[in-house]
């Protein structure tokens, strides 16, 4: 067995890793309480979503250290998981705004910034598109496709795998490992686009409702979860990550990513319960910023 094979600093190191992981699952439980008794009904189920990608990928991430040969379902299923919290966290921002048409209302005469990241962070010259019901279905649907369409990719891949026709680390052009990688990646580029031009229109109106950090968490958990793995499942690949007998290179990379994500998804765990932990009021975001405004103008 694994725990047989590790000598004292080993199981030292993955009996902390695993009640870090607990205490995670802790802190979520706790804070998914407090989320349903606080806040109104409509926005609940969004935010409890958005709380608890942090405890689900270190979840997956310890399955995956304690049962090496699951690896490729736990990242499977976080990579499920994330996509779905991508489309509630728009759907939170609009939320916060008080609904599709109070923000329609809000932004009447405003226009989306379409030049963000991570699409088109360098095209400045991109026009700025007028907020429309339209234009707001279209970023809906640049989220919900993803969240749809990447269960659908991962569902596939396992077909394949389960017939031997996948393999993670084979990227020849002649294997679709390559083609889905790539069309995946192509997908979440434009949920996360959607995001972002969302996130800017609304990060002011939004201030007191803490967007900023509650973003600023949320990317974290993308790039930790996404290029962080990535980059270390290349390394591991070009054999970069040495061998460490009887693990392979490929083996310890994927350790490697698993032990890191389980220590930073536990701080975003206990970072998001101070962040979100507030009482909510239904306030209309005008009136947030009308009371901020007058805050400042009433101080000397």
């Amino acid at each position: 067995s694994l725990s047989a094979g590790l000598d004292l600093p080993g199981r030292f190191l993955f009996a902390t890793l695993t009640l870090m992981t607990l205490i995670a699952i802790l802190v979520f439980i706790e804070e998914a309480v407090y989320i349903y008794r606080k806040i109104p009904s409509s926005k609940r189920s969004i935010i409890i979503w958005i709380n608890a990608a942090a405890p689900v990928i270190s979840t997956t991430s310890c399955i995956g250290m304690w049962i090496p040969r699951s690896t490729m379902f736990t990242d499977f299923t976080a990579a499920i998981f994330f996509a779905i919290v991508i489309h509630k966290f728009l759907m939170m921002m609009i939320k916060e705004c008080g609904g599709q048409k109070v923000l329609l209302k809000r932004f009447e005469n405003g226009r989306f910034t379409i030049s963000t990241g991570p699409c088109c962070c360098c095209c400045l010259c991109l026009p700025r598109v007028p907020i429309t019901r339209q234009t707001l279905f279209w970023l809906q649907v640049g989220t919900f496709q993803f969240a749809v369409s990447r269960p659908v990719l991962i569902f596939l891949s396992i077909v394949l795998w389960s017939n031997g026709d996948y393999a993670l680390n084979n990227l020849s052009p002649k294997e679709p490992a390559l083609w889905i990688s790539c069309f995946m990646g192509v997908l979440t580029l434009f949920a996360l686009w959607a995001v972002g031009i969302m996130f800017r229109q609304v990060r002011t109106v939004l201030t007191c409702k803490n967007i900023t950090p509650k973003f600023a968490l949320y990317q974290f958990v993308v790039i930790l979860n996404h290029l962080q793995t990535s980059i270390i499942n290349m390394l591991a690949t070009q054999k970069v990550i040495p061998c460490a007998p009887p693990l392979s290179s490929t083996a310890r990379g994927s350790y490697i990513a698993q032990q890191l994500l389980i220590m930073e998804m536990f701080l975003i765990t206990v970072i998001s319960r101070v962040v979100y932990r507030r009482k909510y009021h239904d306030l209309d975001p005008l009136e947030c910023v009308d009371e901020e405004a007058g805050d400042k103008k009433q101080t000397p």
